[in-house]
């Protein structure tokens, strides 16, 4: 067991440095591997946004002290994000969320050959009229029934229609902490973790150890480098979803 719970803080420290610095990744990485571990898809899902709440408050103040969020957008994310939590968390205590991969999948790869194409394009940053509100919400739902997906969804979205990447990133970053807070209330009312906590408190160790890293990288990394990272992270998990439906 001792064993396994190194594995679950190193597990905990990639997933937080994949997720502050490219917007992403986070709960999708950890949920496989939890589901991989044979846990339940709601308690996995339960379990990886309770460690998240941790590391996306760590992140978010993070990014806050390099000043890469923008408040602006983080306001108009936060609200539609925390209505669709709470509706995704519900539905998943009552619905399995693999019904919904084949649609999230085919949403990301488009989603990250959209990034690709722009990453090797000149970039002009300007404003953008982005529908903040849908997006938010689906983002905040998806995430909830996947155990992962906001950053995916909301941070590719943003950075596909030309909003500026760190900017996007972070903002997008200090929401998800209002989000995921809120699906962990519900869960935790609805399903309770019982034996899990030992998993949880070794996936936050190593995401509080790396958030504040990820966030310096984030505000460090080149604009150029950054986009071709989340696109080719978002194409390889689009198509290991796709994969894994298919065999």
């Amino acid at each position: 067991m001792d064993e396994n719970l190194i594995i679950f803080v190193v597990i905990g420290f990639v997933a937080q440095m994949i997720d502050g610095t490219l917007g992403m990744g986070y709960g999708l990485t950890s949920t496989a591997f939890l589901l991989s571990f044979g846990l339940p898809p709601a308690i996995a899902s339960a379990s990886v946004h309770t460690a998240e709440i941790f590391a996306n408050g760590v992140s978010g103040l993070a990014h806050l002290k390099f000043g890469n969020v923008d408040k602006k957008l983080f306001k108009k994310l936060v609200i539609p994000g925390v209505l669709g939590g709470v509706a995704g968390a519900c539905f998943l205590v009552i619905i399995p969320g693999d019904k919904l991969i084949p649609f999230v999948a085919g949403y990301l790869l488009i989603m990250g050959l959209i990034i690709l194409r722009k990453a090797f394009k000149k970039i002009q940053e300007c404003q953008v009229e982005t529908r903040l509100f849908p997006l938010g919400l689906t983002g905040g739902f998806v995430d909830a029934v996947g155990g992962g997906g906001w950053g995916p969804i909301v941070t590719s979205t943003l950075m596909a229609r030309g909003h500026n990447p760190q900017l996007a990133i972070s903002s997008a970053n200090l929401a998800e902490f209002f989000v995921t807070t809120t699906q962990v209330v519900i869960f935790l009312a609805v399903l309770g973790l019982g034996g899990y906590w030992p998993i949880i408190a070794a996936l936050i160790v190593g995401s509080v150890l790396a958030a504040p890293l990820s966030a310096y990288l984030c505000k460090k990394l080149p604009i150029k480098i950054l986009m071709i990272s989340v696109g080719l992270l978002i194409i390889l998990l689009s198509v290991r979803m796709l994969y894994r439906l298919i065999i």
